[in-house]
């Protein structure tokens, strides 16, 4: 299921958190310096790629169905984060509020430096405020937690264990927790695991 239609059936300021892990085209792209080509990237490739505009409509749908002070959690790679993600959230009132990197713990490739890490930029829906919305205050902004692709069955597993204390930190026993690109979901486990309701799709399945 598309997750633009899934989140279209939800009702407006009625989610506390969203995750979203867009598969971003331009990301390839800026891996492609000189003659490498694409063989190394060959497993990104494969899977449907998410437009600029794609990823505007997904975010602002997730501000709609998003509560006052809601999260959005969004992954992206060092290439988003040093080259701007504005363009992501204009039209929006989306304003960042905290940036976590994840060291994955496992090289990974690159044709420069090797890649150890991904990034968790962290939004808020206005109100911007912390306390009493915020309720975990031991989760650092650089967490190790090593993540085997092949048994989440997707090449952007993400890590259970971090996206659960966030979970815990931002919403409340029985809360609903949303990915509209759910990939492997590694969310729906997080969720589960923190004793939230999960609601997600892939457009894979």
């Amino acid at each position: 299921m598309d997750g633009l239609s899934l989140m279209r059936k939800i009702d407006a300021n009625s989610i506390p958190l969203v995750f979203f892990d867009p598969q971003y085209r331009s990301i390839l792209d800026k891996q492609n310096y000189g003659n490498e080509g694409e063989s190394r990237g060959k497993r990104q490739l494969e899977l449907p790629q998410m437009t600029e505009d794609v990823i505007v409509s997904f975010i602002k749908e997730i501000e709609r169905i998003l509560i006052p002070t809601g999260h959005l959690m969004l992954w992206v790679d060092k290439y988003i984060l040093c080259s701007g993600f504005s363009n992501f959230v204009v039209g929006t009132q989306f304003e960042v509020v905290d940036l976590i990197t994840w060291n994955k713990n496992r090289m990974g490739m690159g044709y420069r430096t090797r890649r150890f890490s991904e990034y968790l930029i962290i939004f808020q829906k206005p109100p911007k405020m912390a306390k009493g919305v915020w309720q975990i205050h031991d989760i650092p902004d650089v967490w190790t937690e090593k993540v085997d692709n092949g048994n989440y069955n997707h090449i952007h597993a993400k890590p259970v264990e971090l996206q659960k204390r966030l979970i815990e930190a931002v919403t409340n026993n029985g809360d609903i927790v949303v990915d509209p690109a759910a990939g492997g979901y590694s969310v729906m486990k997080s969720a589960l695991k923190a004793g939230r309701q999960f609601l997600g799709c892939d457009i894979l399945g």
